[in-house]
């Protein structure tokens, strides 16, 4: 979404000056979103009723509570927490610890020397030290690598991992780690020149318990084509928006491969990464298990390469879903230590059943609509678009004027991208996340690339 970076004096976060406490914050958003539930509920009853003359009323519970209910709730319930929400101060803006930062990389000689060439742009004071891990490449990424370690001077060693698989990679980089601090970074993800520096600011500006700060990943290729376009948004509106809800209640839950700051004490007393497809997902949750927090940067600002083919998106996004359910066989929310986690990860336990509605029930509900039969999309579930809207509207003010303009970003013009986000991107992520639960479900082979 960027155009241009620069290293213009940048403007401070405008700070709300009064204090609300995070437990306070977390029951004024239930309560509103409880409110917002029962007035649906209340409009909603007679389209209940009329769908229960056709599919009995506890088949059409089921189905309304999957498209409308639950949806409406989440929704407010986000809505209240981005408008309460305040980022805190850094407390040290420029700090100057020496940090590790870890690519594993596999056949990733188009990417390479780029990725280190933004590494090397850096506005951060401390010592970088880059550690690639070679994962089973049959390209020239190791070539290419070499050839950028000697144009730009980097502090960058080369280890090799013959065991496929990026948990395996992580795990072999760890053991060279010696810094305090490590950095995760994909091998296609361009960091901000003050990614790194504002990612570990946030964590010495953080209380003790913090052990990772989660960065913020938008899109770099929206221009490629009309897939890349949508998912501008996703990640810009979408995924941020829910980062943003984690990261208010001190339980990220997710701190990203791509682009992530750990305590490195931390990853190894829960012993690297896991042996999962969501590798990211699983050890986050074991560090929330071990009662430390996760939270999430906003100026930490990198930019990945979106799936550019359906092929590649159903891959990727099936991928998540399966890392998701993962997570919750690994760690369950009850285990977790914190409610703010506990409600987060729980959240988790009902995404299935809302992905199977939306493709199950609001699909076909919609395929009917268009023949004049309204017996599950009609008026009603209109309920649920305006608290959509709202959300995103309220991230949009945040990304623009705290995030972007501080950071000497524009926001590409991409009207066609956004239509197509609001109205059809979901009817696209919902049966994907579902196929990635069935395969799960039924053990498919996994894949990291």
């Amino acid at each position: 979404m960027k155009t241009t970076i620069d290293h213009k004096h940048q403007p401070k976060f405008d700070i709300h000056p009064f204090y609300v406490p995070i437990k306070t914050k977390f029951w004024i958003s239930h309560s509103f979103s409880f409110l917002w539930m029962c007035f649906s509920i209340y409009l909603a009853y007679p389209w209940l009723m009329d769908l229960a003359d056709i599919i009995s009323f506890p088949f059409a519970l089921i189905v309304i509570a999957g498209i409308s209910y639950i949806p409406g709730y989440m929704n407010a319930f986000l809505i209240a927490s981005l408008l309460l929400d305040r980022q805190p101060p850094f407390k040290h803006e420029y700090p100057s610890d020496p940090i590790t930062l870890l690519i594993a990389a596999h056949n990733e000689e188009d990417n390479i020397v780029n990725t280190l060439h933004y590494v090397n742009k850096q506005d951060y004071h401390g010592e970088i030290k880059v550690i690639l891990i070679n994962n089973c490449s049959t390209d020239q990424t190791v070539k290419r690598a070499l050839e950028a370690k000697k144009e730009l001077n980097l502090d960058l060693d080369i280890l090799h991992e013959e065991t496929s698989g990026k948990f395996h990679a992580l795990n072999r980089g760890l053991t060279a780690v010696k810094t305090s601090y490590v950095i995760t970074l994909d091998a296609d993800t361009l960091l901000h020149p003050s990614a790194v520096r504002f990612l570990v600011a946030r964590m010495k500006s953080s209380p003790s318990d913090v052990c990772a700060v989660a960065g913020s990943v938008l899109v770099k290729n929206s221009r490629e084509n009309i897939w890349t376009k949508i998912q501008e948004w996703d990640y810009f509106l979408g995924i941020a928006s829910i980062k943003r809800l984690q990261g208010l209640y001190q339980g990220k839950l997710v701190a990203q491969g791509a682009f992530s700051l750990y305590k490195t004490a931390a990853i190894k007393e829960v012993n690297g990464w896991p042996d999962a497809i969501g590798e990211d997902i699983v050890l986050t949750w074991r560090l929330l298990e071990k009662k430390w927090k996760v939270y999430f940067e906003p100026l930490a600002v990198a930019f990945t390469e979106a799936p550019s083919t359906l092929k590649h998106f159903i891959y990727q996004r099936s991928r998540w879903a399966r890392g998701m359910i993962e997570g919750l066989a690994e760690v369950k929310p009850w285990q977790q230590p914190q409610i703010y986690t506990k409600y987060l990860t729980g959240i988790n336990l009902v995404m299935p059943f809302l992905d199977i509605a939306y493709t199950f029930f609001w699909i076909p509900g919609l395929i009917l609509a268009f023949f004049g039969f309204y017996w599950i999309v009609g008026p009603m579930t209109l309920l649920v678009l305006p608290l959509t809207l709202i959300s995103y509207s309220i991230l949009y003010m945040y990304q623009s004027k705290y995030v972007f303009k501080r950071l000497n970003l524009k926001i590409r013009k991409n009207i066609f991208g956004f239509i197509l986000f609001i109205l059809g991107y979901q009817m696209i992520m919902s049966p994907v996340s579902v196929y990635g639960y069935f395969q799960q479900f039924f053990h498919v082979e996994r894949r990291w690339k």
